[in-house]
């Protein structure tokens, strides 16, 4: 009994490491692209390997792939648009990725710098004209480039199931920041400037038959100046300001959890 006990075993042991199902429900690879939403900037605390690119542990990504167990390669980079994307970041992604993440485009509407217009006082700034170009952008250029990526990753990732993840807002209505000078106007055009983004994001995933994260709902109370606050706001570095924190992160680990299934 003992020896036709140990041939059981060692053949379910051979098994589990020749077939590619059972490989993955034990250890599942996970991909994460995308930009400085998706490494983490913002959490304050960036491993040391990743450089400029400030990946974080504190991030969505490694939240998440700590409650899957799943084998993480982290591409995400700050500063990365679309195209550093595709550039940059998909060697990792194979037939046996069960899993990717990708966050991406605020870079390419310009997001970053039309918020540094926007903070300053109105008679420096021109936060509107930033903003049309910013929409003008996300209507009439940045679809396509989405298009291309999702394609990419489709064709590299065959097997996996890709997750986009979107924007949330960035403002509740108010500014408490000594040193921005936002409107009550400028923030509700940002905000929808924002949802404007998402909705062009979240038709490219459909296109691509990839299901589509929106913290927008999740985030509301909670933005810049909320309670708690989920997004700091100007902060030291810079670099740090109107990105998600720590708490910010894993409740974007709460939304995309469900989807990594």
């Amino acid at each position: 009994m003992k020896l036709f006990a140990g041939l059981v075993s060692a053949a379910v042991v051979a098994t589990a490491l020749l077939s590619p199902t059972l490989a993955h429900a034990a250890t599942p690879s996970y991909v994460a692209l995308g930009d400085s939403y998706a490494s983490g900037v913002g959490t304050r605390t960036y491993t040391s390997e990743s450089g400029s690119c400030q990946r974080s542990t504190k991030a969505y990504p490694y939240l998440d792939a700590g409650r899957i167990g799943a084998a993480l390669t982290d591409m995400a980079c700050s500063g990365a648009r679309v195209a550093d994307v595709t550039a940059n970041q998909l060697g990792p992604l194979n037939s046996t990725t069960r899993f990717v993440t990708v966050q991406v485009s605020g870079n390419d509407a310009g997001f970053s710098s039309v918020i540094t217009e926007c903070a300053q006082p109105a008679w420096l700034s021109d936060c509107n004209g930033a903003i049309d170009t910013a929409q003008a952008t996300i209507n009439n250029t940045i679809p396509s480039r989405l298009n291309g990526l999702y394609a990419n990753i489709k064709s590299r990732a065959t097997t996996a199931k890709v997750i986009v993840v979107g924007y949330p807002r960035l403002f509740n209505g108010t500014d408490c920041n000594a040193g921005t000078f936002f409107s009550g106007a400028e923030m509700t055009r940002l905000n929808a400037t924002a949802d404007l983004l998402n909705s062009k994001i979240s038709a490219a995933a459909s296109a691509a038959g990839f299901p589509f994260v929106n913290p927008t709902s999740a985030f509301i109370g909670h933005a810049v100046c909320g309670s708690p606050e989920w997004i700091n706001g100007l902060s030291n570095p810079i670099s740090e300001s109107y990105h998600p924190n720590t708490t910010g992160h894993a409740n974007l680990a709460n939304l995309v959890q469900p989807q990594l299934s």
